[in-house]
């Protein structure tokens, strides 16, 4: 809960949707990470394209740019955003596949729900693209690892792991500090 109150209910308690109106327009970006964990045998056929479903990252990132852009017909209360920009990358490892997303705007609100549902749809698209050789997947550690914008200002998650191929993280500076933006 922030410091406001509960910003999602009205004074009679029915839920709302967060009035951003009066808010200016400034740049945001927001992005999350999942996993999904796998046995070897799989990551090694998913890494060598040899998934009898076809290509599972590049569907995945189809998956997961395409789930950004309907974040607010799928959370009740998410106010739509004009996606202005939005990465999905994955990195492979012994027995995981981590995918991060990241969304950037020009709005009134954040994009921390469009990078979240980015990478939880990526993450299901694995999934059901691996499901035929492992059925022992799991999915896990879906989580805001950044986001920058708003009135509350800067967040980076402390500690994990990022990925190693491609470097989509600034400096949050010694601005930063470990809040949520509740909208």
């Amino acid at each position: 809960m922030s410091d406001r109150g509960l910003t999602h209910l009205d004074p009679l308690g029915r839920a709302r949707m967060v009035d951003v109106t009066p808010k200016e327009q400034t740049h945001r970006r927001a992005i999350a990470r999942g996993r999904v964990h796998m046995s070897t045998e799989t990551t090694s056929l998913v890494a060598r394209g040899a998934i009898v479903k076809g290509d599972v990252l590049s569907v995945a990132r189809v998956a997961g740019i395409q789930a950004a852009k309907r974040a607010a017909d799928l959370i009740p209360l998410c106010h739509p955003v004009m996606v202005g920009a939005m990465l999905v990358n994955f990195r492979i490892e012994d027995t995981f596949i981590e995918v991060e997303s990241q969304v950037e705007t020009v709005d009134r609100t954040g994009v921390e729900m469009e990078a979240l549902t980015a990478a939880t749809v990526a993450c299901l698209t694995i999934y059901d693209m691996c499901k035929s050789v492992d059925r022992s997947m799991v999915i896990g550690e879906i989580a805001l690892w950044e986001k920058s914008g708003g009135r509350s200002g800067n967040f980076r998650r402390q500690g994990g792991a990022h990925l190693d191929d491609v470097d989509l993280l600034d400096d949050a500076g010694p601005g930063a500090r470990n809040g949520t933006d509740p909208d």
